[in-house]
This record gives C-alpha cells, structure tokens and sequence, in this order.
C-alpha cells in the first residue's frame, strides 16, 4: 500500500545529507532498522523508487528520513534535494532485515548509518546502549551524520575513522580504512554481534575480515 504524504520540515545535517520529516499516516508501524521504498511526488518521478530507512522512532508523531544527496547523479536523491516544506514524498509499507540482536559492534560506512539512527536511538530512550559500539567511516570530518547525537548517546564508544584527511588529535578520531588489521587492533571480543551497513565493497570487505577474525556468522547482521 502506497502513501503520499506531505513534508513537515527539512533540515540540513551535513554539506550534503538532508534530514526530512513527513505527516505520518494513521496505524502506520515499524521497528527500528526498517525501510520502505520511497518515490517523489512529481510528474516523472512517482515510479521511481528507492529505498530508505526510518531514522524516526515508531512512537514518534511524525515519519524521518535522513537522506545523502546525490546532485551530480541526477536521480531520485537529486530530486529529493530540491524538496521543500509542502511538497510530497510517496511511500509503501515497511520492511528490512537490520534489527538489534543484542549488545555489539555497529560499523558503518557513510550513509550507511541510517539504519542504526534509530535502532540507537531507540536503545539510547530506554537506557539500554549498555556497551553497544559504533565505528564510523567517513572521507572526511565534514560528512559525517549526527556526529553530536552519536557522541550523547554513545560517549567513548562512538569512533569516527576518517580515511581522507588527516583528523583531530582527539582518541575518538582516527585515521586509516576499517580492515582487518583495523578490526583486530580495536575489537577484543569477536563473539558477539556486529551490525554491518555502507557501500557494497564496504560490506563485503568487513563480513570477510570479520568472518576471518572468528565472528560467528549467525552474529553477522546486515541488509540481505
């Protein structure tokens, strides 16, 4: 079943991610980690899906998403781009495969993050983050989303790993590429979940390492 729902508010996250906030329909549900299939509501553009996470809470009055941009693509993140208060987004029924299975290691590449927002954020509301911990790979300092938030949630188990610039002195920066050496230097536990979400190479480089350090696949949660 398809919605067609009007944008409430947009803000700007990052030089290029934007965050958006819809009306949100009457019963509609999801868990945190889910996603739908989202269209813009424009001549041209209403059959041309793509999906997104919810990065809302389901007990939240409205319905969010936090979208990286692509202007140079010219595709539906072009288009959502260029969206304001009023306009309308279409949406369908929720779904995904990232849900929390426990207390572990969430890494993210990029964008990649948004379908742990809410699943943090969801611990972060009960009181539950116990020793949950996000590795965060970004080009730059400048991309990477919710910094402040992920910071007051997650405190000292929040590391941002910058790979094209050199960063801040601070202990939870550091440079480099999320690999296995990476992997191995700063996990010390690798029976327990991890959570894996970025571009295709990204994924499929630290399921391999992680699997090759001793990770259980079953413990492997990642968007089939």
């Amino acid at each position: 079943m398809s919605h067609t729902l009007k944008i409430q508010d947009i803000q700007n996250v990052t030089h290029d991610v934007r965050q958006i906030r819809l009306e949100k329909p009457q019963g509609y549900t999801f868990t945190p980690g889910q996603a739908t299939e989202v269209a813009v509501d424009r001549e041209g553009w209403r059959d041309e899906g793509r999906p997104f996470t919810f990065t809302s809470l389901d007990t939240d009055p409205y319905l969010e998403f936090t979208i990286k941009i692509y202007p140079d693509h010219e595709g539906v993140t072009d288009q959502i781009g260029k969206l304001s208060k009023g306009d309308h987004l279409i949406i369908g029924d929720p779904w995904g495969t990232i849900e929390y299975k426990g207390e572990g290691v969430f890494l993210a590449g990029g964008a990649g993050v948004t379908p742990f927002i809410a699943i943090l954020r969801d611990l972060h509301r009960k009181g539950e983050i116990g020793n949950n911990q996000l590795l965060f790979s970004n080009k730059s300092e400048r991309d990477i989303i919710l910094k402040d938030e992920f910071e007051t949630i997650l405190g000292d188990q929040f590391i941002n790993v910058i790979t094209d610039e050199k960063p801040r002195g601070d202990h939870l920066f550091l440079d480099g590429v999320i690999d296995k050496s990476f992997l191995k230097s700063h996990i010390e536990n690798f029976d327990q979940a991890f959570y894996v979400c970025g571009p295709g190479p990204f994924n499929k480089g630290i399921m391999s390492a992680l699997k090759g350090l001793g990770a259980k696949p079953d413990a492997l949660v990642f968007e089939k």
